[in-house]
């Protein structure tokens, strides 16, 4: 890569409510209540953060905790929020990671506030049982990631067997 250098903007929790609203009410579509943000809304947050900040990139951190799994650890200090992220790249979702819970009885806890039995996930919940380590963990998009550095204007023409609602078998 040579002297590329990347800048990185990142929106955390605590600006995210102001400056969110803000960069979604310019186009007159107000997301704050929605379970995620939506391609249009990564789109619209990417073409910010190269406007405001020069950066492809752009973390977006402290997501409310009704905005992610249940086995998502809450923040400590602001246990409505999230110690998870997403990292877009051009607009587009690339990375989801965070910590994840470690305790027996804050899992107990979170399926309880989903309104999840325990019975199904009795047999993973077992490891948790008799301690684990704090731990998280990320996911990257492969595909996504192709697509925005070869300027696809499809993700199907960066996936080798993509599915579809026509085609769900190569």
């Amino acid at each position: 890569m040579g002297d590329t250098q990347f800048d990185v903007a990142i929106i955390g929790s605590g600006i995210a409510g102001s400056t969110l609203g803000a960069i979604l009410a310019r186009h007159g579509v107000d997301v704050r209540g929605e379970p995620d943000l939506s391609p249009q809304d990564e789109r619209w947050l990417g073409d910010w953060a190269k406007a405001e900040h020069g950066s492809d990139f752009l973390f977006v951190t402290g997501y409310p905790m009704v905005k992610r799994p249940f086995y998502t650890h809450a923040d400590p200090a602001r246990p409505d929020f999230s110690n998870s992220f997403d990292l877009l790249f051009r607009g587009t979702e690339l990375v989801t990671g965070g910590q994840r819970l470690h305790r027996y009885q804050d899992y107990l806890d979170a399926l309880a506030r989903a309104g999840y039995p325990e019975a199904p996930f009795e047999h993973y919940l077992e490891a948790f049982r008799y301690g684990m380590p704090p731990h998280g963990g990320f996911a990257i998009g492969l595909e996504r990631l192709l697509m925005q550095l070869t300027a696809a204007p499809n993700l199907r023409l960066t996936t080798l067997f993509p599915r579809d609602m026509q085609r769900v078998s190569p």
